[in-house]
């Protein structure tokens, strides 16, 4: 990533080219490829051609990833995203913000950033990044925001400080040697996160490449593992942060010496405070300074948002309430004054453990009266989804069931229709025992209930 000043160019290679040396890429031309028996985790591929005209021929075998080693970046980074319950996280050189879209799905990110030198707005109108229909009808838990914006990992702007996560997958190998002496003073002590992840190429791997050249024409240096890890100790040291040290893409058999194909350092700042000497700490209030350019922002419905919350509590109560009515309709036996109830369960078999069950049957049994199905709100807060969205209040859920749905006179249970046209199709295809028709004088009354 350049500099303001410096040419534009791609940031990051986000998924290998055809021709591309970065594994997952063939590197052949007009050939297609046969795996050669008993290969590892780094496949060796040899070229097979029906026609020498037009095969161009290596002078090394040609070594392929499953998953391709662009995945296992990202894979690394959700894992430790999962692992750490990380909830900012910002992406430097987004590239096709595949890194972005795969992290949207994780319950514990609230907030993803995206920046790049090459962003458009033009080619950010929605997309992968957008919140999908099943967005709404299922909300996330906690808030989600994403922002992409145009700029450069070596340009100070305020919004990108304090985040749990900063990455930086395969980016410092395109910055020129201005930009990478800017580079750390930038993310580490300006933005100073509490993590950031530096994946860059293993130069030590390239000799296993049909070409031992730069993977890629825009990089400007490929570190081996001590350049990169020299580099790496110096500026963990100097903005107080600690660094380990792993990779992706596990060298073929016999090869193991080179090392990973990628190597990635992980930076993680100490929590003891900083000495005199480091200059890690940021300044307690950073002053406001916006340099980059948004080219795009969404927003995620959510339960933290009133409306949807109210949405979800009223479905999955009136799920947990039908579930009930279709169950007490199939075991009704006998009357209690005016009272229906049934003999049978009305508990679900199935999706509950045996310790929920229990407790549900213990609770206050429903009741039919008249035409009217009755569940006791005591017994519609045990069912765990309902649940966990009052958190276990039964003043939550009586206020906000009752701006939607019907309560009794004292407010200890709600009130729906006994027969529906759900409950209709189940007396009309016969699933519901003659016996209720006989009890509820059903057969006078054509599917409505008679009086109690």
């Amino acid at each position: 990533m350049a500099s303001g000043h410096a040419p534009q160019r791609p940031l990051r290679d986000a998924k290998p080219t055809p021709r591309s040396l970065e594994p997952g890429g063939t590197g052949l031309s007009g050939c297609r490829l046969g795996r050669t028996a008993g290969a590892p985790a780094a496949q060796v591929w040899a070229p097979q051609c029906n026609s020498m005209d037009n095969c161009e021929v290596p002078s090394k075998k040609v070594i392929e990833f499953k998953p391709p080693v662009y995945e296992q970046r990202y894979c690394f980074v959700k894992n430790l995203v999962n692992r750490h319950g990380l909830r900012k996280i910002a992406d430097l050189g987004f590239g096709d913000a595949t890194l972005l879209w795969m992290l949207k799905y994780h319950r514990c990110v609230q907030y993803l950033v995206g920046v790049d030198i090459a962003a458009r707005p033009f080619e950010w109108g929605g997309g992968r990044l957008s919140p999908g229909v099943g967005g709404y009808i299922v909300p996330r838990e906690l808030d989600l925001t994403i922002t992409l914006y145009r700029g450069s990992a070596v340009q100070k702007d305020s919004r990108l400080c304090g985040f749990d996560l900063i990455t930086c997958i395969e980016l410092i190998e395109h910055l020129d040697s201005e930009d990478l002496a800017k580079f750390p003073e930038v993310v580490f002590g300006y933005f100073s996160p509490g993590m950031v992840v530096i994946s860059t190429p293993n130069s030590e791997f390239n000799p296993l490449f049909p070409a031992s050249t730069f993977r890629d024409p825009d990089h400007r240096f490929e570190w081996n593992r001590t350049q990169f890890q020299t580099w790496a100790l110096d500026v963990a040291k100097l903005y107080n942060y600690s660094v380990e040290f792993t990779g992706v893409g596990d060298p073929p058999a016999g090869a193991e010496h080179v090392g990973y194909c990628t190597q990635i350092g992980v930076f993680q700042k100490n929590i003891a405070k900083a000495t005199e000497s480091s200059i890690s700490e940021p300044e307690e209030h950073v002053p406001e300074e916006h340099i980059y350019e948004v080219v795009y922002t969404t927003s995620y419905p959510s339960l933290q948002q009133s409306k949807y919350f109210r949405l979800t509590l009223s479905s999955e109560s009136v799920k947990a309430i039908g579930l009930m009515k279709s169950r007490f309709l199939r075991g009704l036996r006998k009357r209690e004054g005016d009272r229906v109830v049934p003999l049978g369960s009305c508990t679900p078999q199935f999706g509950l453990t045996e310790a929920q069950r229990a407790e549900i049957e213990q609770s206050p049994k429903p009741y039919s009266v008249g035409e009217k199905f009755y569940v006791p709100l005591e017994r519609l807060i045990i069912y765990p989804k309902v649940n966990h969205l009052v958190a276990g209040s039964m003043e939550k859920l009586r206020t906000i069931l009752a701006e939607g749905l019907l309560l009794n006179g004292d407010q200890s249970a709600v009130q729906v229709e006994l027969v529906d046209y759900q409950t209709q199709r189940l007396f009309d295809e016969h699933l519901i025992s003659p016996v209720l028709e006989s009890l509820l004088g059903m057969g006078q009354t054509q599917g409505h209930l008679g009086e109690s």
